[in-house]
C-alpha cells in the first residue's frame, strides 16, 4: 500500500505488525538465496525508516511532556516502564528524537533509504563535532555523496576534511598531541586498559598487536578482542625479557607512517602559493585519518606537525607520489584531441574536402598542428597532475637526499615478481580490498592480485592489479572460478563461473568467522 492510502497512524501500524508477523513465521531455509538476500536488504532499510518513525515521535513525544502522562520524569524511563526495554535502549531512543531536531536532512535520508540507521548516527556524530551553525549544511553534503554512491569511509573523509576547513586556529600546535592512559585493576586483579593514544603511538601499537595477534591455527578458536589481548601480553613478555619486538619469523616490525611533504619542508616559509597548498594538504591529511577511523587502509598513520617531524627523524622514508586527476580540463582535451584528428586526416587524405593547400595554406596548417600537439601535452600534464601535482615537483626538484631519488617503475611487463615498489603503490591507492560490493578489509592485510592471470601473461603493472583480501582472492577468485576486470573508470566488475555479472548493490561472498 502507498503511504497515502492508510486512512490513520492506528491502521498502517496494523498492518506493519500484520506484516512483520508474517515475515518472522515464513521457513527462510526454503526460499531461494536471492529472495533471502532481499529480505535482509528490505530489512535494513525498515530499520532506517524505523529510526526516523521513531526520532520524530519521540520528538513530539518529549516536546508536549506528554510522559508525564504515565507518572514517569523522562522519556528513557518510560521506554523502560511501556516498552519493556533496558535504560541503555531507551537513552538510544532518546538520542534519536535530538537528532530528527537537530539534522533534518539525515532523518529524511533515512526515509528515502540513502542512510542505514547507523550511518546515519555516524554522519550525526561527525557533523556534531562541527561549529554551531554548520551542521545541516555539512549533512546536505554528505548525504549528496551517499546518495551519488560513497561509501563510509569515503564519507568520513569527507566529514573530516570539512572539519579541518572550518577548525578555528589551533592555539595548541607545536605542543604534543592529547595522550592518555590508564591502568586500573579491579577487586579480583584483572586489568581495565582506558585511555587515548596520539597518531603516532596508535599507528605503532596497532602494528604490534596486529603482527602478535594472528590466529594460532585451525583449532584456534579466540575472538579478535582477544587476540588482541594475548598480543599485548606476548610483546610485554617480550620486552620484559629484552627480546625486542619482532614480528612473524622474527622479522622486524614496520610502522607505514604518511607524512605530508608539507611538514617535511622547511624551505620557502614566505610563500603564498605553498601556505595554501599547505593548508589544502592538511586538510586532505585530515580526511585520510577520517577514513582510517573506519577502513584501516594501507595501515599507516597521518601525521602532520611536531608528530610528522618526530615520526621522519631516523626513519627510513620512502616517497610515493601520488597526482590528482583535474577532470575540469578534461573537455578542453577532449576538443583538442578532435581537431588534431580533423587536421591529421586531412594530411593522410588530400582529397577530403577542405584540406589545405599549397603555400601559405599549408604552412599555417603544419602550424596549427603542432600548436596542437603542444596543446594537447600540456592538458594532458595538466590532467594527471592535477592540484597534488606540486608534490612530484618539490620531491624531485627541491628536495635533496633519498627524497629525491631517481624513480621507480611501476611496469615490469612479464614477470611472476612484484617489486615491493608496485606493491607499495597499489596499497596506497587501494587502501583496502577492492572486490565489488564492498570488503573493508585494509591494505596492509590484502594481497596483490593480477587482474589479466598470469597464466594468459597478465604484465605486473599498477594499473593492472589489486588489492584483494586473502578470502576474495584465493578462494573466491582461485578457488570458486570467479573474475575479476577492470573498467574504463578505475571500477571492478566480478563474474561467477557461469558468466553472471556480480551486481554493485549486491554483497560480495562473506568471509568465515
Amino acid at each position: 500500500m502507498a503511504a497515502d492510502e492508510f486512512a490513520s497512524a492506528g491502521e498502517a501500524l496494523g498492518v506493519v505488525q500484520s506484516a512483520m508477523g508474517y515475515l518472522a513465521g515464513v521457513e527462510y531455509a526454503d526460499m531461494p538465496g536471492e529472495v533471502q538476500a532481499e529480505v535482509l536488504r528490505v530489512m535494513e532499510h525498515v530499520d532506517a525508516v524505523q529510526a526516523a518513525v521513531r526520532g520524530r515521535a519521540v520528538s513530539a513525544f518529549t516536546a508536549a511532556l506528554t510522559y508525564h502522562q504515565y507518572a514517569v520524569r523522562g522519556m528513557p524511563r518510560w521506554f523502560v516502564t511501556q516498552t519493556k526495554v533496558t535504560k541503555a535502549a531507551g537513552s538510544a531512543h532518546k538520542a534519536w528524537a535530538r537528532r530528527a531536531d537537530q539534522h533534518p536532512g539525515v532523518i529524511d535520508a533515512l526515509v528515502e533509504g540513502v542512510l542505514s540507521e547507523s550511518w546515519a548516527r555516524a554522519v550525526c556524530a561527525w557533523t556534531d563535532k562541527l561549529p554551531e551553525g554548520c551542521e545541516q549544511d555539512a549533512d546536505a553534503i554528505l548525504v549528496a555523496a551517499a546518495r551519488m554512491g560513497a561509501d563510509l569511509e569515503g564519507l568520513a573523509r569527507i566529514a573530516a576534511e570539512i572539519a579541518a576547513r572550518l577548525a578555528p586556529p589551533d592555539e595548541d600546535e607545536g605542543k604534543l598531541a592529547d595522550r592518555s592512559l590508564r591502568l586500573s585493576l579491579t577487586f579480583d586483579g584483572a586489568g581495565v586498559l582506558t585511555g587515548e593514544l596520539s597518531p603516532d603511538c596508535a599507528v605503532v601499537v596497532r602494528t604490534v598487536l596486529d603482527a602478535l595477534a594472528g590466529p594460532g591455527g585451525d583449532d584456534d578458536d579466540r575472538s579478535h578482542p582477544e587476540r588482541y589481548h594475548d598480543a599485548l601480553h606476548e610483546a610485554m613478555k617480550r620486552l620484559l625479557t629484552a627480546g625486542g619486538l619482532a614480528g612473524k619469523g622474527g622479522k622486524p616490525l614496520t610502522a607505514l607512517v604518511h607524512i605530508s611533504l608539507a611538514d617535511l619542508m622547511a624551505r620557502d616559509p614566505d610563500s603564498a602559493l605553498q601556505a595554501q597548498w599547505i593548508a589544502r594538504t592538511r586538510a586532505l591529511w585530515a580526511a585520510e585519518r577520517g577514513g582510517a577511523c573506519v577502513v584501516a587502509g594501507d595501515g599507516g598513520a597521518w601525521l602532520e606537525g611536531p608528530a610528522a617531524a618526530a615520526a621522519a627523524c631516523d626513519a627510513a622514508l620512502i616517497p610515493v607520489v601520488t597526482g590528482d586527476p583535474d577532470i575540469t580540463v578534461l573537455d578542453d582535451l577532449v576538443q583538442l584531441c578532435a581537431e588534431y584528428h580533423r587536421l591529421r586526416d586531412k594530411d593522410t587524405d588530400p582529397g577530403k574536402s577542405g584540406t589545405a593547400g599549397p603555400g601559405a595554406d599549408r604552412g599555417a596548417h603544419a602550424a596549427r598542428m603542432a600548436e596542437l600537439e603542444r596543446a594537447i601535452i600540456g592538458k594532458a600534464a595538466a590532467l594527471m597532475a592535477g592540484p597534488a601535482g606540486l608534490a612530484g615537483f618539490l620531491r624531485r626538484a627541491t628536495l635533496r637526499g633519498s627524497l629525491a631519488g631517481p624513480s621507480l617503475p611501476l611496469d615490469v611487463g612479464d614477470t611472476d615478481h612484484i617489486p615491493p615498489q608496485i606493491r607499495r603503490a597499489v596499497a596506497v591507492r587501494d587502501r583496502h580490498c577492492v572486490f565489488p560490493g564492498g570488503c573493508d578489509q585494509p591494505a596492509c592485510r590484502c594481497e596483490p592480485h593480477h587482474t589479466e592471470p598470469r597464466a594468459q601473461h597478465g604484465p605486473t603493472r599498477v594499473d593492472k592489479m589489486a588489492q584483494l583480501c586473502w578470502w576474495h582472492h584465493h578462494v573466491v577468485i582461485h578457488g570458486w572460478g570467479w573474475t575479476v576486470t577492470v573498467n574504463r573508470d578505475g571500477t571492478m566488475t566480478a563474474r561467477k563461473p557461469d558468466g553472471t555479472i556480480f551486481q554493485p548493490g549486491q554483497r560480495p561472498p562473506p568471509r568465515p568467522g
